[in-house]
């Protein structure tokens, strides 16, 4: 395993470890790499450019993000158990800020030859989304390595074909300037209900109240 991989483990641990016994005024950490830019000053690691289609046939890319602060997951349509159960978790944090666009939620299917735009457009309908929540789908090496490399929900090697499957609970929180600040058991309430918390920490800093 390389240094980065158990690097990275070790924080993915740590933040679902805090996000179940963290309190209303816990600090959010910066998570994945870092390094040093000519100046000599801390570069934080960001998720990286993306292109998809929506469950609206619209074009999404990551510009579409730009200082503004988002929840990223991982599911597909047809998922019977795992997936339900979190993207209602995800209408939970839809619900908390639906009085404001300061925050936006995109979630990726892993299952990009099956979960069409159609197919999310259904999907959405019984979810029961607003405008502010993407369900996305697009080329799946594309999808793959933006969750392995971008947003770090998985520590299993791949190479986005045919055999290649990724199956994440995790919701991650991701700043205005598209660094990661938290993981998020999708399953767990509690830690939902923490990510809420600390996601108003995020667009409004100056109040520490929800």
């Amino acid at each position: 395993m390389s240094n980065l991989r158990i690097f990275l483990c070790v924080c993915v641990a740590i933040a679902l470890a805090s996000c179940g016994e963290g309190t209303k005024n816990r600090d959010l950490s910066i998570w994945g790499p870092k390094g040093l830019d000519e100046a000599g000053d801390t570069v934080y690691h960001s998720v990286g450019d993306f292109k998809f289609i929506n469950h609206k046939g619209e074009s999404i890319v990551r510009n579409d993000f730009n200082n503004q602060v988002y929840v990223a997951n991982f599911f597909f349509a047809t998922c019977p158990e795992i997936c339900p159960k979190m993207q209602n978790q995800m209408r939970r944090v839809q619900e908390a800020y639906k009085n404001t666009d300061k925050l936006r939620l995109i979630s990726h299917t892993v299952n990009p030859v099956q979960d069409t735009v159609e197919a999310l457009a259904a999907y959405a309908e019984e979810l029961d989304i607003y405008d502010r929540w993407d369900l996305v789908t697009g080329d799946k090496k594309e999808i793959y390595d933006l969750a392995r490399q971008g947003y770090f929900v998985t520590t299993l090697d791949g190479d986005g074909g045919k055999s290649d499957f990724i199956h994440s609970d995790k919701l991650v929180l991701v700043d205005a300037q598209g660094r990661i600040r938290g993981y998020y058991i999708g399953l767990d309430s509690v830690a939902v209900d923490q990510l809420i918390v600390d996601i108003w920490k995020l667009i409004q800093p100056e109040k520490r109240k929800i």
